[in-house]
């Protein structure tokens, strides 16, 4: 074995994989009693974790229960509503099930973010991960390497994907949107997308391109906003200044859409009398925009429950199927939009 660390600083998993000779991924599945270990190797590194004294939070009860109780959350793009409703969603259902949970936000969808967030748990042994991963970034087999054996569950996966998580059909969502302006007689139909780096944003565009197309319907103009309601404003602005004629409008979330009514009613038009404009997410204040808003509403409260069930699924039995969960947003009708 290596030369014992110096006890000055407080000994991390890192430590106790140098002292063995062994991976990071390797000292975290002996912590978590993963059963992909050798004997002799668990042997070495349970040796190393008494004779370096490695004290991880809750680790005396965890070697008699092997459960801690913690789950950690790892997101990106919480102060955005879709991600911030997920985190909490998930806190929710985790505490029904007697789980607390650790919060952890990254400022960028990267395997180095990633793996600092992973690595900061060092001093705390979770029971399982979620992710919510809404942007492009990392790929699964890279996750499976850094949790090293921690059972985990990722949230706004594209879909289709056959890594363990739980989504809401976005394509499903946009469909149905763009179907509801086409079957109000709409033929002009303009989109202001979200993000195109984000899943959600890049199949809710795919998807209103496809039903126009399937409809026989050329696809007007499309802008790029980035979530917020200034985005929407601006984003419909060039639109207004541009020589694209529309009747009606599908805006990747309620925030956007927001800022485009009133770039609208800043140029003398009217929703729904001369727009009709269709939302996403169907916010809370939806309801109280003027006019209030036709939108798309995601379930929140089960993507939670089927994330934090899943993983428990996985925790508790490791030889549950990996899969995607998919669930599906609904139209919610209300009076900005009308026939033509």
């Amino acid at each position: 074995m290596a030369r014992l660390p110096s006890q000055i600083k407080r000994v991390t998993l890192h430590d106790v994989a140098d002292y063995c000779n062994v991976s990071y991924q390797t000292v975290s599945r002996v912590v978590n009693d993963n059963p992909h270990v050798s004997k002799e190797t668990r042997r070495r590194v349970l040796r190393a974790i008494k004779e370096l004294n490695y004290q991880p939070n809750h680790v005396a009860r965890s070697l008699v229960t092997r459960r801690s109780n913690l789950i950690e959350v790892i997101t990106f793009g919480s102060g955005h509503y879709g991600p911030s409703q997920m985190v909490a969603h998930v806190e929710r259902a985790a505490r029904k099930q007697g789980y607390n949970l650790i919060l952890t936000n990254i400022g960028e969808m990267s395997l180095d973010e990633i793996r600092a967030a992973i690595n900061s748990l060092s001093g705390r042994l979770v029971d399982g991960l979620i992710m919510v991963t809404p942007v492009i970034g990392v790929q699964y087999e890279e996750l499976v390497d850094l949790c090293g054996g921690i059972p985990f569950v990722m949230i706004d996966t594209p879909l289709g994907s056959t890594t363990p998580s739980v989504v809401i059909n976005q394509r499903h969502g946009s469909q149905i949107a763009t179907q509801h302006l086409i079957d109000l007689g709409h033929r002009h139909i303009c989109e202001i997308s979200g993000p195109l780096r984000w899943h959600g944003a890049i199949a809710r565009h795919e998807s209103w391109l496809e039903t126009l197309k399937a409809a026989g319907i050329t696809p007007g103009r499309s802008e790029e906003g980035d979530w917020t309601a200034w985005s929407g404003y601006e984003a419909a602005r060039r639109l207004l200044d541009s020589d694209c004629q529309f009747t009606a409008l599908v805006v990747g979330n309620d925030q956007m859409a927001l800022g485009a009514m009133r770039a609208l009613r800043e140029a003398g038009l009217r929703v729904p009398d001369d727009v009709s404009v269709v939302g996403f997410d169907d916010i809370p204040e939806a309801a109280c925009f003027e006019p209030p808003l036709t939108t798309m509403r995601q379930n929140f409260d089960m993507l939670g429950s089927q994330s934090v069930e899943y993983l428990l699924d996985l925790m508790l039995h490791p030889d549950t199927p990996l899969q995607q969960r998919v669930l599906y947003p609904y139209l919610v009708e209300r009076q900005s939009t009308q026939a033509v």
